[in-house]
C-alpha cells in the first residue's frame, strides 16, 4: 500500500494529477486496504453441541473466503440446510452479517448446530 501511495504522491508533485483528484485516489486505496483487511480477519465458526450433555462435539473455524464451500457441505450432512434457506445464509456472510447466523437442533442426533461469524 504504501508504494501506491508513494506514486500518488509523485504523480501530484509532477503535476499529473490534482490534489483532488490525488485525494480521490488515496481515498480509493484506503477503502480498498480496509475491506481486504475485514475479508481477510473474519472467521466462521461452526459448533456442534450434544444436547443432552451440553458438550461441545465439534468446534470448527473456517475463513470467510471457504464459506461457500463449507457450508455447501454442510447442505449435504444436514438436508435441512439446502435451497433457499443456505442461499440466504451465504448472502447475509457475504454481506458482512457477524454474530449467530444460524441455530439448529436436531432432535434425532439429539445435536445443536450453532454457525456465527467473528
Amino acid at each position: 500500500m504504501q508504494s501506491e501511495r508513494d506514486r500518488i504522491l509523485k504523480m501530484i508533485e509532477a503535476g499529473q494529477v490534482s490534489a483532488d483528484e490525488a485525494s480521490h485516489l488515496l481515498n480509493a486505496l484506503a477503502g480498498e486496504q480496509r475491506s481486504a483487511d475485514r475479508t481477510r480477519s473474519r472467521l466462521v465458526r461452526i459448533r456442534v453441541t450434544d444436547l443432552h450433555t451440553g458438550r461441545q462435539k465439534a468446534n470448527v473455524t473456517i475463513p470467510v473466503g471457504l464459506v461457500n464451500v463449507g457450508l455447501r457441505l454442510g447442505a449435504r450432512l444436514a438436508p435441512q440446510l439446502s435451497g433457499t434457506a443456505l442461499e440466504d445464509l451465504v448472502r447475509g456472510v457475504e454481506r458482512g452479517a457477524t454474530g449467530r447466523l444460524l441455530e439448529w437442533q436436531d432432535l434425532e442426533e439429539g445435536e445443536r448446530v450453532e454457525l456465527f461469524v467473528e
